[in-house]
């Protein structure tokens, strides 16, 4: 081999290990940065992982008593509310059914008050000492018992205040009258009866009530 062919050959071999040399700085430079893009998946398998069929720590028998008890006690409270509101609505449907058997006659009732009305003042006009009205008067009379016996069967009852205190739950003033006779606020006159069905107010009686004398 000739000199230069030495040399070529030495040429060859340095630049190869320059290249060699350089491959392996390269690589050392870069192993720190892999390690730091290493590291968030290091410290993911450092951490637990939970799965799902994981098993907790059973409760206590203390626990499992005191929890039951609860779910019993909240059980009864509300089978006790329950049963209190189906109470209330029964209670409620009572009344209300009690209310309208007693007073379905209600509106029957005003419809019949002023016949009565004019009853009265027929038996009123028909006073005196004719004996040609004794007749009639005798049979408006009879005629006023039977109608206000039907009414009584029904529990519609009449009011009629003559000389008692006002009141004005069921009385209706009509005019105010000085009269130093009686005790004030009393009804001294009935312009017309008021009545009551099962102790309900249909119509309040027109009154005239007395006051003191100025």
């Amino acid at each position: 081999m000739s000199g230069f062919e030495v040399r070529e050959v030495l040429w060859h071999t340095g630049e190869t290990s320059k290249i060699w040399r350089k491959s392996v700085a390269e690589e050392d430079q870069k192993q720190p940065e892999a390690g730091q893009e290493q590291e968030p998946a290091a410290q993911e398998a450092q951490e637990p992982v939970q799965t799902e069929g994981e098993e907790q720590t059973p409760e206590s028998p203390e626990e499992t008593i005191a929890r039951l008890e609860e779910a019993v006690s909240t059980a009864h409270d509300e089978a006790l509310r329950a049963q209190a509101e189906a109470q209330n609505a029964i209670r409620r449907a009572e009344q209300d059914v009690e209310k309208a058997r007693k007073f379905a006659l209600e509106r029957f009732c005003n419809e019949l008050l002023p016949v009565v009305d004019n009853l009265e003042r027929a038996l009123e006009a028909a006073e005196g000492d004719e004996e040609i009205l004794k007749p009639i008067a005798e049979g408006v009379e009879l005629t006023l018992k039977s109608f206000l016996d039907a009414l009584q069967k029904f529990s519609i009852e009449p009011v009629s205040p003559q000389g008692e205190p006002f009141d004005p739950q069921l009385h209706q003033a009509m005019t105010m009258v000085e009269n130093g006779e009686v005790e004030p606020n009393t009804v001294i006159a009935v312009m017309q009866k008021g009545y009551t069905l099962n102790g309900r107010l249909v119509r309040p009686a027109m009154v005239m009530v007395s006051k003191s004398p100025a």
